[in-house]
């Protein structure tokens, strides 16, 4: 199922976390990808900020959890406290400019600190499920050797003509 598209406020906020990652920590040291089902900016590889459906989520010191709990406009990712240090920011958390400093001073401040999880690696693809895949769509069985190379099917994009 294709994503759905992100609301005006929500890419705002992606934007403006981009560029105050930027100011703080330079474009070289900061990567963005998909985690936890919200965008995610990781520096130095590990996990700083994210944001999802107009909220911020923040990587903090675990140690201060307990304090950062006791903050208005906050919910921890893992109410079961399994994250100990990630928090929801609500919007009117972060409303006023000293507030959304505040919340990126503490993340890139705990960052060099934070453990960097490994990224998952992909499993190999055994060779019956290769070969699986590769069949032509008539159904005609494995190509052979000399035939063309059967083209993978085009994936579904929101963004692209459906041909």
């Amino acid at each position: 199922m294709p994503a759905r598209p992100l609301s005006d406020e929500t890419l705002h906020l992606i934007n403006a976390a981009r560029d105050a990652l930027v100011q703080r920590c330079g474009a070289s040291a900061l990567e963005e990808r998909t985690l936890f089902g919200c965008w995610a900016f990781f520096v130095h590889g590990k996990l700083c900020i994210g944001v999802k459906n107009g909220e911020m989520l923040v990587r903090l010191p675990p140690e201060r959890h307990g304090a950062f709990q006791e903050t208005p406009n906050t919910r921890e990712l893992s109410p079961g406290g399994g994250m100990q240090g990630y928090f929801w920011i609500e919007p009117q958390g972060f409303a006023r400019g000293a507030q959304w400093a505040s919340w990126l001073d503490e993340a890139v401040a705990y960052n060099p600190r934070a453990k960097a999880t490994p990224r998952r690696r992909r499993p190999a693809v055994r060779a019956s499920a290769a070969v699986a895949r590769a069949k032509p769509a008539t159904g005609e069985g494995p190509p052979h050797r000399g035939a063309e190379p059967v083209s993978p099917r085009k994936r579904h994009s929101i963004f692209e003509a459906d041909d």
